[in-house]
């Protein structure tokens, strides 16, 4: 696995779909209590993303926008209309509100992601409030016809594979968004295109707990330890062992969010041999021992 895999392994979407005929507005959708990843793209019509204290953003079909953190957020046909609905996190809308026939109208698709933990933090610690990819965007095209097809049909299952499709969309879009000049895409991101650092990236991603050092990613890669040392730490912007503990101890640091792993058995999960080791790199890397995070019971 890589680094956008590990931070979205467990990520599932609760899609929800909302339409209104040709003729209907104003309208206006308040999104509260949402999870702290949202994904929204118009299917038919153009709508407005209004974030809390934020800018407002124009959505054109196609268009797909992800709306980060867990504040209220408005989806409506001007940015000045006050909401007429509001729309919380556990509600499954499932069809549209109005049948919009074949003819036009707007048709609004979200989904709503549960992230959790250190891992995911990681991802959204580097996304804007709101970012829109456009429809354009080539990797978004076989998705999203996917999308149009499933809200426009009624076969059984429906709700679930929409839920699986916009699983996948959510990943094109942080591709196709990563990609963009503005989207400053994350060092970590930026160094798994280079075939060598890149490949010694997915290798502790798949093996966390191996017995790295320098001089094995380094044979791996075809590379110098002083070479490979070099371009690793210009590209990732941390040195490759530095790199290694810390993905290791954020692994870890979910690991003992579960009340059945112990300190010691989260030590061997992430490649330490006693929990004595564990614990001692743990509060040298986070600052607090690891006991501290482990739930009561």
């Amino acid at each position: 696995m890589d680094v956008i895999g590990d931070l979205l392994n467990e990520v599932r979407a609760r899609g929800e779909v909302f339409g209104r005929s040709p003729a209907s507005p104003p309208w206006s959708l308040r999104f509260a209590a949402r999870a702290p990843l949202s994904l929204a793209t118009m299917v038919h019509g153009e709508a407005w993303v209004v974030p809390a204290g934020g800018e407002a953003r124009l959505l054109r079909p196609g268009d797909v926008a992800l709306v980060r953190g867990d504040r209220a957020f408005v989806i409506a046909d001007s940015p000045g209309t006050p909401p007429q609905r509001v729309v919380h996190g556990e509600d499954r809308a499932g069809e549209p509100d109005q049948d919009i026939g074949a003819g036009g109208g707007h048709l609004l698709v979200t989904g709503a992601y549960q992230l959790g933990g250190e891992l995911s933090q990681r991802l959204l610690d580097v996304l804007p409030q709101v970012l829109v990819v456009p429809g354009g965007e080539v990797l978004l095209g076989p998705p999203l016809e996917l999308v149009r097809a499933e809200v426009s049909g009624s076969a059984p299952g429906r709700q679930v594979v929409l839920d699986r499709l916009l699983d996948v969309l959510l990943v094109v879009a942080l591709r196709a968004w990563f990609a963009q000049e503005e989207a400053d895409a994350p060092s970590w991101y930026a160094a798994l295109s280079d075939p060598r650092i890149g490949r010694a990236l997915r290798m502790i991603h798949d093996a966390p707990a191996a017995g790295w050092t320098v001089a094995v990613l380094a044979d791996a890669v075809g590379m110098s330890r002083a070479a490979f040392s070099r371009r690793f730490t210009a590209l990732v912007r941390q040195p490759p062992l530095a790199y290694v503990t810390e993905w290791r101890m954020a692994l870890a640091a979910d690991l003992l969010a579960r009340r059945e792993t112990t300190v010691a058995a989260a030590a061997r999960q992430v490649g330490y041999a006693d929990a004595f080791g564990f614990s001692a790199a743990f509060k040298r890397v986070r600052g607090v021992s690891p006991s501290t995070l482990r739930l009561p019971g």
